[in-house]
């Protein structure tokens, strides 16, 4: 028996000095300290076997009690700094947590019969053992020992279901450490033991230890530590530049952050424990039971922005609404740049397709025979001063789409339609399209996408009947479209340009239209990517979802790479 205990008290010793060197990752020292009652315990019960009359061994048996009462006040120590939740950690608290421990040890220093009522030597195979009466203070620390227990396996049993796998080894072996000594110890005090007056405890002390050294090691304990994450949840709901409040079942704020209470006029102090519709009396922000989030625009009386606002329902296991989350993204600087954006679309519809006409009429009125080319130039440069604030006005229009949903369109459609239209344009021109299947769907912003590439393929190219081939390729989720042409192709400075997604005052390209396809293929959530075509010409390939007729927008990162 005492070879066991002395085993359990070097596996004990070298965990202990394992966690020590661990300093001060948060949780060392409890557990330091935990290992250090453990062996204290162990250390005490040798003394006790080898003694042999009944005053020592009930001396050595009240001097354990120190160790004892160590290891729950220290496992719950570690368990809170090592999930990060050390503000329960307080020189106040640790106070509290040690009153009945202390009470207990001065109890078994006096040795009290409110600890034992009595104490006597049996005899096992000629061995002298301790054993003793527990009085009413024994169950009251063997209670509040098992509750301290359970309070230091909550948080543990909550990495358990992480994704972190180093988080669960640790989780797992502490656990296995923790439950070994305690289900050896609630053996001994129901009589299950055979042996009267051994408590088995400190033997299971040495799984204890070795599963402490496996999560010291094996799991690194003190080197992949979860303790960060409540802090930085906290902070990250503190200095999130949304507003945001957080408010029970009963619609009362349980907690709100500064962003929030800026927003709000008001402070934490004042909302915590208040109901919603006391901090924003109109109906505004009204909460509902809907199980999906709504949202709704708010102007802030305070500050004078727009928000939108985002209540979202917070659900229990069961699927019941317990409470919501409001959050206040500011989108005034987003409202001013869309009425921007309707001033630019107006004067680029009405006001620059006037001015170009206006300039088209003064010069057929001065043309005569000698200034009909230098006519026939003016007017070709209105022209293109219209074209461009075409193309700009469907840009303005493809972020306006994107700003919104994004509907599903047929494929088909959107070729047949931009086809047709260059087709009218250009009678003289080829257009080959390969059949497209009629279930594939994407998003309808890329129509203007479509017709620029067949139009530039055809506009650009010298030949009098210029030819572009469409091809169509799909695997399912995604689809191809290329558009081929045989003209002098796109200058490798423009696609540059284009592949770097910005221009600069000696690097920029000659207009509008591959920025609109550019720009229209990435809020439609694909790519496009830009080829020469030997011996001359292009290929241009827009790689975007399919997406289904009930399907919302996707976002341009969910893109393949290229």
């Amino acid at each position: 028996m005492s070879g066991l205990l002395l085993a359990t008290i070097a596996i004990g010793t070298a965990a202990a000095i394992v966690a020590w060197r661990e300093r001060p990752e948060p949780g060392a020292v409890p557990l330091v300290a935990l290992l250090v009652g453990q062996c204290w315990w162990s250390i005490f019960l040798v003394f006790d076997l080898e003694a042999t009359s009944l005053a020592a061994k009930v001396l050595w048996a009240n001097v354990r009690w120190i160790g004892v009462v160590v290891i729950p006040v220290a496992w719950v120590l570690f368990s809170l700094e090592y999930t990060g939740r050390d503000r329960y950690v307080q020189p106040q608290y640790v106070v509290l947590l040690s009153l009945v421990p202390l009470v207990t040890v001065a109890l078994a220093l006096v040795d009290s019969p409110l600890l034992y009522a009595d104490s006597r030597l049996v005899y096992e195979h000629g061995v002298p053992l301790l054993s003793r009466t527990p009085g009413p203070w024994f169950w009251v620390i063997t209670v509040y020992t098992y509750l301290l227990g359970v309070l230091g396996t909550i948080p543990l049993l909550e990495l358990i279901r992480t994704n972190s796998l180093p988080f669960r080894g640790q989780s797992a072996a502490l656990l296995v450490g923790i439950f070994a000594p305690w289900v050896s110890n609630a053996l001994f005090l129901a009589g299950l033991i055979p042996v009267s007056g051994l408590d088995p405890t400190p033997i299971a002390f040495s799984i204890s230890g070795l599963a402490c050294l496996g999560a010291l090691t094996r799991f690194q304990l003190f080197g992949t530590s979860p303790s960060p994450n409540p802090r930085a949840r906290r902070l990250l709901f503190e200095r999130m530049p949304d507003g945001a409040v957080v408010t029970d079942g009963h619609g009362n704020v349980v907690d709100i952050n500064g962003t929030a209470a800026d927003i709000l006029g008001t402070s934490a102090e004042d909302a915590l424990g208040n109901p919603l519709r006391a901090v924003v009396p109109d109906d505004s922000l009204a909460l509902t039971e809907d199980s999906v989030p709504a949202q709704r625009p708010f102007r802030s009386a305070h500050s004078e922005r727009l928000y939108d606002v985002t209540v979202t329902p917070i659900t229990d296991v069961r699927d019941r609404t317990i409470g919501h989350v409001v959050t206040f993204h500011d989108i005034s600087e987003h409202v001013r740049q869309q009425q921007r954006h309707e001033v630019l679309n107006r004067v680029f519809r009405h006001n620059i397709r006037t001015e170009t006409n206006v300039i088209s009429s003064y010069a057929e009125l001065l043309a005569g025979e000698e200034s009909r080319d230098a006519a026939d130039e003016i007017t070709g440069s209105a022209a293109r001063i219209e074209d461009l604030a075409n193309q700009a006005r469907e840009i303005i229009e493809i972020f306006e789409q994107g700003r919104q949903s994004i509907e599903p369109v047929s494929l088909e459609s959107l070729l047949d339609d931009g086809i047709e239209s260059v087709r009218k344009e250009y009678p003289a021109a080829r257009i080959d399209c390969e059949p497209v299947p009629e279930e594939i769907a994407v998003a309808g912003v890329l129509d203007p996408v479509f017709e620029n590439l067949v139009e530039n393929g055809i506009e650009h190219n010298p030949d009098p009947n210029p030819l572009v081939h469409v091809e169509i390729e799909t695997d399912g989720d995604w689809v191809r479209v290329r558009v081929v042409d045989h003209g002098p192709g796109i200058d490798a400075d423009e696609r540059l340009t284009l592949e770097r997604g910005t221009e600069t005052p000696l690097e920029h390209g000659s207009g509008l239209g591959l920025w609109l396809v550019k720009w229209g293929t990435e809020i439609a959530g694909g790519t496009v990517t830009f080829e020469s075509n030997e011996p001359t010409g292009s290929i241009v390939t827009v790689e975007v979802p399919v997406l289904s007729r009930s399907d919302s927008p996707r976002d341009e990162s969910a893109a393949p790479s290229t």
